[in-house]
């Protein structure tokens, strides 16, 4: 198995679209490159691998829940960061594509000096709106998930610049996320995963966990915002010296550790409360906290819209996204807010149609399986092509596949009569945009969209659907569409092997 860290990773591409360019990061789930959406024009984006050394099935599981996390939370609030697609690399080993955001992470802010209390307040209301919305779920095979960072920290914060706001700060890596409904075995309960400095007593125990470990984190990091020291010291960097600190050392009083700092006495009990040993005594949930926070701007008048150039912000605010980002992101979210069609059945089936965006109008495809499949399939290979025929009626065959060596193949046909308006005005749709959403919606669930996936268009093909609606324009129909539309089927079943046969050896030759 090859290598990401070699250097054949640099220029690599992903899924015929992400250009791998930089490595940015690494952390105990893997690696981040910087990589540049080619199907955008170059609109950078960032790609985490999960670490090689974390390559069995369960992790692969847990990094996918990941992805799913971020790309569900991002839908929720502006303060996570967002998951935009995840698949396989040619090692078949797993990854996801995030926004790539040019901001500043938190601890490396905090490290030059600790943050004003107007900035520190407007900051942590932010990671707060973040977390609340984890902490209230996202909605997994049809059941409401409440998920548990585990791993708060200000290097897991990133505060950008925004136009509106003077600064936004994010919530990032949710690689230990703890879904509360998760099933991956009993062992996963009992393992230790987070960083020690910053873990709960309930954490480091071993213990299930719920929102208020989270809480105890926040509160040891509002600490650190606020002093740039930790409120607990432990006599080694090891589980058994932090399991002492955080279940019988005291946090050292911020009046002490930084006696210059003039907090307000709401603020100092908040954190304080916070960091207590028992969660009966902490805050029960983060909405608590947030109402503190909320309540301190408007009784000191630390307002949550300052200029940027009063917080000291020293980099400049960023230019608007391109209008193709936009336009993408724009369209993802529409269709994630999509409902069922109730002239469709509830059934195994798959059609195409548009979807209107604020920005952009976008061809794409629905599809309804149970809700297992859907799961299995979102690491699939994906594959898409066109077929045409001008007699005896224009018909075209947009033909959709999903593979994988051990499920096989998922068919997913949609036939367009291309004498239909609206159909014309979908096959345009395709040409000029290059992309389709392809929503998936469960069995057991069909009110909500379950997932979306975006497939891109080869170019040579989006010329030729251009040139089938204007031809199909000129021509007449000499029998009707069911004609046609069989003809196109018994072709479908004739190019399957080709098709099959073409992704197992691009397999062999990629994931080989």
């Amino acid at each position: 198995m090859a290598d990401i860290n070699s250097d054949a990773t640099i220029g690599q591409i992903l899924m015929n679209r992400y250009r791998l360019t930089e490595l940015i990061g690494k952390g105990s789930m893997g690696r981040v490159y910087l990589a540049a959406d080619t199907l955008l024009g170059g609109v950078p984006v960032a790609v985490k691998f999960l670490s090689q050394s974390l390559m069995n099935e369960r992790m692969k599981v847990r990094f996918a829940q990941e992805a799913r996390a971020g790309a569900l939370l991002g839908q929720k609030t502006i303060h996570v960061v967002r998951v935009i697609d995840y698949g396989v690399n040619a090692d078949e080993v797993p990854f996801y594509v995030m926004e790539y955001l040019k901001g500043e992470n938190l601890s490396d802010m905090i490290m030059i000096e600790p943050l004003p209390i107007p900035r520190f307040i407007r900051l942590m209301r932010h990671i707060c709106l973040g977390l609340q919305v984890a902490h209230e779920g996202v909605m997994l095979e049809g059941k409401n998930c409440p998920i548990i960072h585990r791993d708060i920290k200000p290097s897991n914060a990133l505060v950008v610049p925004d136009a509106s706001m003077g600064e936004l700060a994010k919530v990032l890596d949710f690689g230990i996320a703890k879904f509360l409904s998760d099933n991956l075995g009993s062992s996963q309960t009992q393992s230790f995963m987070g960083t020690l400095a910053y873990c709960s007593p309930e954490q480091i125990e071993g213990r299930e966990l719920d929102g208020r470990s989270d809480i105890y984190s926040l509160g040891i990091t509002m600490y650190e915002m606020l002093t740039g020291r930790m409120p607990l010291q432990a006599e080694s960097h090891s589980i058994g010296s932090w399991f002492k600190a955080h279940h019988f050392q005291q946090p050292i009083p911020l009046a002490i550790a930084a006696p210059d700092l003039v907090i307000p006495k709401e603020l100092n009990e908040l954190i304080m409360a916070c960091m207590a040993k028992s969660r009966e005594e902490r805050p029960q949930r983060v909405a608590e906290m947030i109402a503190v926070l909320e309540f301190l701007e408007e009784r000191y008048g630390f307002n949550r819209t300052s200029n940027p150039e009063t917080l000291s912000v020293p980099a400049p605010l960023p230019t608007a996204p391109s209008m193709p980002q936009a336009a993408l992101q724009s369209v993802e979210e529409t269709a994630w807010q999509a409902q069922w069609p109730t002239d469709k059945p509830r059934a195994e089936i798959v059609f195409a149609s548009t979807i209107h965006a604020q920005r952009e109008s976008a061809a794409t495809v629905w599809v309804m399986l149970p809700r297992n499949e859907i799961d299995r399939r979102m690491l699939n290979t994906r594959y898409n092509q066109f077929l045409f025929t001008m007699s005896p009626h224009p018909m075209m065959l947009w033909i959709t596949a999903l593979y994988d060596p051990e499920q096989g193949a998922r068919w997913l046909p949609c036939y367009l009569d291309l004498k239909i308006p609206r159909n014309q005005e979908v096959a345009l749709l395709l040409a000029s945009n290059g992309y389709y959403p392809l929503l998936f919606f469960a069995l057991e669930d069909p009110e909500h969209c379950t997932n979306v996936i975006t497939l891109t268009i080869a170019t040579f093909q989006r010329q030729l659907l251009r040139d089938w609606v204007q031809t199909s324009k000129s021509l007449s129909s000499a029998a009707p569409p069911s004609v046609s539309r069989n003809l196109l089927k018994t072709e479908l079943e004739k190019c399957k092997p080709q098709i099959l046969e073409k992704l197992q050896q691009t397999r062999r030759n990629v994931f080989g």
